[in-house]
């Protein structure tokens, strides 16, 4: 089993900025993937960001290049996802989710954390 815990959610006006954290304990939890995924209102809950917790290898979703960031730190078992730039349309309930492997569909995660609002005022 792998526990995932976000914080770090809020409201911000467009052009802002968040950092989300994600807390990882459980066993093994460092031979996953972790990713981040997004799930606005009346919307799928789509990928955002991904990394290898070993070798740091990271993929983003289009429409999230070049504004937010995905990191790990080893010593403190999170993973955060810089946010910057925001729009209004990143306003979603933001999810933490573990996978064996690389990928960025639903499926392939097995651990999901509650998840944390992000909320971008125009």
């Amino acid at each position: 089993q792998v526990q995932l815990e976000e914080s770090g959610g809020g409201l911000v006006q467009a052009g802002g900025s968040l950092r989300l954290s994600c807390t990882a304990s459980g066993r093994t939890f460092s031979a996953y993937v972790m990713g981040w995924f997004r799930q606005a209102p009346g919307k799928e809950r789509e990928f955002v960001a991904s990394i290898a917790w070993t070798v740091g290898t990271t993929s983003y979703a289009d429409s999230v290049k070049g504004r937010f960031a995905i990191s790990r730190d080893r010593a403190k078992s999170t993973v955060s996802l810089q946010m910057n730039s925001l729009k209004p349309e990143d306003t979603a309930v933001y999810y933490c989710a573990a996978a064996p492997r690389i990928g960025n569909s639903v499926p392939r995660y097995d651990y999901w954390g509650q998840g944390t609002q992000v909320t971008v005022s125009s």
